[in-house]
C-alpha cells in the first residue's frame, strides 16, 4: 500500500479537499460516537488519530479490519441536522443506509488523507482489490466525499461493473459521485446495467438531469431485445426515454398503451408527458384513461418504482 508522499496539484485545491475531508470525517465521527458505547467511542477516536498521524499504513489497515468487531454493524442513525450537514458538504451526500462500521471505514480513510491525491487513490484501489462485500460497500459509498474524485473514476466504474447488487448499488444509488464525475458513456452504461441486474433506477441521483438521446436509444434497443426473448421490461426504463423519444420509441409507447400491464401503461403515459414531440400528446389523448389515472392517483416515477420493487 502506498505511503504518504508530497502533495500534488494546486495548493488551493488541496486545501479545499483537505478541509472537506476533515469536515466529513468529523461529521461521521459524531454520528458514530453517538451510536456506540463509551469504550468503543474511545477506541474509534484513537484509531482516527493513528490513521491521521502515522506514516505506517498498517495502522489504517488494522483499524479498518477491526471496525466491525469494535463498533458493531448497527445502522448509523443520523439526525436531521446531520443529514443537512452532509448535504452541505457535498450536494446529495446521503448518510442513509450506512452501518456504523461502514461509516467508520469511510471516516478512517478520510483521516488518512494528507494531501497526496495519487497516494490516496492508490490506497482506495488497493483496499478495494482485497475487500469483502461489506467493506466494498463502505468504500464505494465514501466516493461522494473522498478526495481525488477524478482519480477514483476507474475504481467507481469497476464498482458498477460488479454483478453483486449491493456493490453496484453502493456506487449507483443515493450517491452523488456518478452524477458529478462520470462521463456520458460511463453514466449510460451504469443505467443500463441497473436494468440488466434488476436494480431500481429511482435512487440514482441525477437520473433525469443526465438523461440523453444516446441513452434513450440504448434503452429502446434493450427493451426490444427483452421483448424478443419473451422477457419483461421494467416500467422505469421509459423514464429516460420520454424526453428524447423518436418514432421508434413512440411505437414502443403505442405498444405499451395498447397491450401493456397496468404499470407499463402508466409508465408510457408518464414518459409521453415528458416528450416534446407533438405526436406524444396525440398518442396520450387516444388513451384518456391512462392520463386520468396519472392525475387521480398522483402517479410519479418514484411511486411506480416503489410498486415495481414491492411486486
Amino acid at each position: 500500500m502506498s505511503s504518504p508522499a508530497a502533495a500534488s496539484g494546486s495548493g488551493d485545491a488541496i486545501s479545499a479537499d483537505a478541509a472537506r475531508s476533515e469536515a466529513a470525517r468529523d461529521l461521521l465521527a459524531r454520528c458514530i460516537e453517538a451510536a456506540v458505547p463509551p469504550d468503543a467511542a474511545a477506541w474509534f477516536r484513537q484509531a482516527l488519530h493513528e490513521a491521521s498521524s502515522s506514516n505506517d499504513d498498517r495502522a489504517l489497515v488494522r483499524a479498518l479490519g477491526l471496525a466491525p468487531r469494535r463498533l458493531g454493524r448497527a445502522d448509523l442513525v443520523a439526525r436531521e441536522s446531520d443529514a443537512a450537514a452532509a448535504d452541505g458538504l457535498h450536494s446529495g451526500w446521503d448518510l442513509g443506509g450506512l452501518s456504523v462500521d461502514q461509516a467508520a471505514r469511510i471516516a478512517l480513510l478520510l483521516a488518512s488523507y494528507r494531501g497526496d491525491e495519487h497516494a490516496f487513490a492508490r490506497t482506495v484501489d488497493e483496499l478495494c482489490r482485497t475487500a469483502e462485500i461489506n467493506e466494498l460497500v463502505a468504500y464505494y459509498r465514501g466516493l461522494a466525499v473522498f478526495p481525488a474524485a477524478a482519480l477514483l473514476q476507474g475504481r467507481a466504474r469497476e464498482g458498477v461493473r460488479s454483478a453483486i447488487t449491493p456493490v453496484f448499488e453502493a456506487v449507483a444509488h443515493r450517491n452523488p459521485y456518478p452524477r458529478t464525475v462520470f462521463d456520458r458513456d460511463a453514466w449510460n452504461q451504469m443505467v443500463l446495467k441497473a436494468l440488466f441486474i434488476g436494480s431500481t433506477l429511482d435512487p440514482i441521483q441525477g437520473l433525469d438531469a443526465r438523461a440523453n438521446a444516446d441513452l434513450a436509444t440504448m434503452l429502446v434497443d434493450y427493451a426490444h431485445e427483452r421483448w424478443a426473448a419473451g422477457r419483461p421490461v421494467s416500467p422505469e426504463l421509459w423514464r429516460c426515454v420520454g424526453p428524447f423519444a423518436d418514432t421508434r420509441a413512440l411505437d414502443a409507447f403505442t405498444r405499451l398503451l395498447e397491450t401493456g400491464a397496468p404499470r407499463e401503461r402508466l409508465a408510457a403515459a408518464l414518459a409521453l408527458r415528458d416528450c416534446p414531440d407533438p405526436r406524444a400528446a396525440d398518442l396520450l389523448a387516444r388513451h384518456p384513461d391512462c392520463a386520468r389515472e396519472l392525475d387521480d392517483k398522483g402517479v410519479t416515477w418514484t411511486s411506480l418504482a416503489q410498486q415495481h420493487t414491492a411486486a
